[in-house]
């Protein structure tokens, strides 16, 4: 069953700037218990960052977190984005041509308002499914 992406996103974004050092966004991620930052400098929206971006793209590399910026190490624009109003079958089929897990999520007038992620697809889609139990369980369990 198809569903409207305002239906699963993930409202709540945790945006950090392109300057921001990649030990701030990772404590950013702790604190709300995210894998993701969206990268965006006023309303442009720069790139996203993962903790897999941050393993090996800055850790991997011997890079020091507290001198590196996320803008260096984010996944790089052009940023696949879908709308509010797209479906969940679109956000799969991007998922799949771009090799991406996470979708954010832009109105019209390029407001951020959220995030999309393979496990809220998963969970949209199938919550009896493997992904979809581990998508909706708690944090920590």
């Amino acid at each position: 069953m198809t569903h409207r992406i305002r239906d699963v996103m993930s409202p709540a974004t945790a945006t950090v700037e392109p300057m921001t050092t990649v030990t701030h966004a990772a404590e950013l991620m702790r604190e709300r218990n995210v894998g993701d930052v969206l990268v965006a400098y006023d309303r442009d929206l720069f790139g996203v960052l993962t903790d897999r971006d941050i393993v090996l793209r800055a850790v991997a590399d011997g890079r020091d977190p507290d001198d590196t910026r996320v803008g260096s190490v984010c996944t790089p624009p052009p940023v696949v984005t879908l709308t509010p109003e797209d479906t969940t079958d679109r956000a799969a089929e991007l998922m799949r041509r771009y090799a991406v897990r996470r979708l954010p999520v832009v109105e019209h007038g390029g407001d951020l308002v959220g995030i999309v992620s393979l496990g809220d697809l998963a969970a949209a889609e199938d919550p009896r499914s493997a992904l979809g139990g581990i998508s909706t369980a708690a944090p920590g369990h």
